[in-house]
Order: structure tokens, then C-alpha cells, then sequence
């Protein structure tokens, strides 16, 4: 019986590994696939033809060069920029999650979205030159993580809850900053923000692909090297301290590398909701809540998701949705039935 016992055991930690193994590369396959999908469809065969092709100076057809100005030009950049934003939008979720234990906290609860979100709207509707979306983004989420972060201080402490409904009254200020802006744009340019602030990935292209890999990847590859820290912040406050670690200061850093994230991929795609609080809870139902396993998982599995909801945005219909309606339409119900399920199952 113990041998069988173990036997099973060991089989369950392989598929599991095995899974694993198969999330981390699921953006490639995704990939392929996606930049076939579209009004012009091309088969996964004449994609991997062209990147071929492309690789060894292969001459093409004229209708396979049809196929790479679509690809390369108008598909590619959009489809990348999609991973990315779905990949930071995770990964900032199983952060905040948890670093503040708790399963709800999310960049959207943090109030960072919003600030975010109201740095780019100030920046597009009062014209200011390429490149300033970004960096106003960035500016009021690190404003809105300031705000919050004093509000909820009390002395030297930073209480989880105090901090929570911090960001809730900070969401609803930059919220409400937005929609005056909103209120006094011009008409012309209030559609284009509006459409924007529900999530649109239609402005990709190359320059703004460019705008935001390097500070994404280098935040990724920050927090991957500090997840065995943030193994310890998810402990209670009084067991990091005796494990040598200075809590707030460590948790300000975090939440910095968390609002560059977030600030990034809100600057280029508008407000995407659920995908940060969604993505951390499957990954730990199905793997661990340990973060050196969360964090690379989640951001395979949010740019996985976030590419394959932009497929069904611009293809399901003859006019685009905006990304937001339906990660919510796909999350919500999900994460509805996680909760009810295994919600106490999550943190242990």
C-alpha cells in the first residue's frame, strides 16, 4: 500500500510538472496560431513558411507577401503587445495578492489603474507628444501608490486593510479626475479616450511595442529574482521581522515595481479588468502559492489569455470589442465558481 501510495504521488508531482512545463511555453503555440486569425485568414502552415523565410532569405509568392505585410506590419505587434499587457496585468495581481494576503487586491483596487489611467487620459486629450502617455501613466500610479501608502500609514505600520481602503478612495478620486477630463474635452477626441479607457489593443504597433518591453521584461525579471521575498512578506508582518527582513521598505519596492507594470501596459491598452485578480488564483488552485512557481506561471498564463481574448475581440464580430467587456465576460463567471469551490483552499 505504501509503495502504491508513493507511486501515486510521484505520478500526480509529474503531470503536474508537466503542466507546468506546458503553461511556460503556451505563448509560443498561441502565437502561431493567432497571427493567422483575422479578416484575412492564413493557415498555421504559411505562417511558419514565412518565418522561415524571413530567417533564411527564402523568396515568396506574391500572395505570401501579402500574407507578411499582414503579419509583420498590422498583426504581429498587436499580438505581442497583447502578451505583454497580459503578462504584467498577472503578474502585478499575484504580487499584490501576495504581498498583502489577500486574494482580492488587485493594481484596480491598489487605485494604481486608475491613476494610471487618469496620467494617459491627461496626456491625450491635451495632445502632449508620443512617449508622454507612458511617462504620465507611470507618474500618477506612482502618485496614487503615494496617496494611498500615507493614507494608510499609522506610525511606522502599514495595516494590509488601512492600506486596501486607501486604494479604493484614491480608484474613486482618479476616477472621478478622469471623467472630468472626460467632461471637458473636446467632443471629437472624447470618443477616442472613452474607446480607449475600455481596453483597445487597435493602436498597437511597433513603436509602442518598443515604449514598453524593456521596463515590462525588466520588472518580470525583477520580480522572479525577488519572489523568495516576497515568500517571506506573505508572511504576518512579526515572522518576516524575525526573519531579518525590513517589511515596509520591502513592500514599497515591490508596490514601485508593481506600478510600473501596471502604469505600462495601462499607458498602451486602456483599463483591462479581471485578468490580475483571475490568472494568480487558477495558477495557485492548480500549482502552489509558492511565488517562485506563481510568478512565471502567471505570466505565462496572463499573456496566454490575454492573446487568445483579443482574438475572439477583433474576429468574432465584423466590429472590434473592446478587451475589458470581454475578459470580464469571461472572468467574472470563472471566477465565480473559484471562489464558491476552493476559495479556502487557496492560501494553504
Amino acid at each position: 500500500m505504501i509503495s502504491e501510495f508513493k507511486f501515486d504521488l510521484f505520478r500526480f508531482k509529474f503531470l503536474k510538472g508537466f503542466l507546468a512545463f506546458l503553461i511556460l511555453f503556451l505563448p509560443l503555440p498561441v502565437l502561431i496560431f493567432s497571427v493567422g486569425i483575422g479578416y484575412l485568414s492564413i493557415p498555421p502552415s504559411e505562417v511558419l513558411h514565412l518565418i522561415n523565410a524571413n530567417l533564411f532569405q527564402i523568396p515568396l509568392t506574391e500572395q505570401q507577401k501579402v500574407y507578411e505585410t499582414v503579419i509583420f506590419n498590422i498583426r504581429l505587434p498587436r499580438i505581442l503587445l497583447a502578451a505583454l499587457v497580459g503578462c504584467s496585468l498577472a503578474v502585478s495581481g499575484a504580487v499584490l495578492q501576495s504581498m498583502f494576503r489577500n486574494p482580492l487586491v488587485e493594481p484596480y483596487i491598489l487605485g494604481i489603474s486608475s491613476g494610471a489611467a487618469f496620467g494617459a487620459a491627461l496626456a491625450l486629450g491635451l495632445g502632449f507628444l508620443s512617449g508622454s502617455v507612458q511617462i504620465l501613466a507611470f507618474v500618477f500610479g506612482m502618485i496614487s501608490v503615494f496617496l494611498a501608502y500615507s493614507m494608510a500609514k499609522t506610525g511606522s505600520e502599514v495595516p494590509v486593510v488601512n492600506l486596501v481602503l486607501a486604494g479604493i478612495i484614491v480608484s474613486a478620486l482618479f476616477t472621478a479626475l478622469t471623467s472630468l477630463i472626460k467632461f471637458f474635452i473636446d467632443p471629437h477626441q472624447l470618443a477616442g479616450i472613452v474607446y480607449w479607457i475600455m481596453g483597445s489593443f487597435s493602436y498597437a504597433n511597433w513603436n509602442n511595442l518598443a515604449t514598453v518591453t524593456a521596463p515590462i521584461l525588466a520588472c518580470l525579471i525583477l520580480l522572479i529574482a525577488l519572489s523568495w521575498r516576497l515568500n517571506v512578506l506573505s508572511l504576518s508582518d512579526e515572522e518576516a521581522r524575525a526573519l531579518g527582513v525590513n517589511v515596509n521598505r520591502e513592500r514599497f519596492f515591490i508596490l514601485c515595481i508593481a506600478t510600473l507594470m501596471t502604469a505600462c501596459a495601462v499607458s498602451v491598452s486602456g483599463i483591462i479588468g479581471w485578468v490580475g485578480l483571475l490568472i494568480p488564483h487558477i495558477v495557485r488552485l492548480a500549482f502552489s502559492s509558492d511565488n517562485r512557481i506563481v510568478i512565471p506561471l502567471s505570466a505565462s498564463l496572463g499573456a496566454s489569455f490575454m492573446v487568445l481574448a483579443d482574438n475572439i475581440a477583433r474576429s468574432a464580430f465584423s466590429f472590434e470589442l473592446p478587451i475589458s467587456v470581454l475578459t470580464t465576460i469571461l472572468g467574472a463567471p470563472v471566477f465565480m465558481l473559484l471562489v464558491r469551490r476552493r476559495a479556502r483552499r487557496i492560501w494553504g
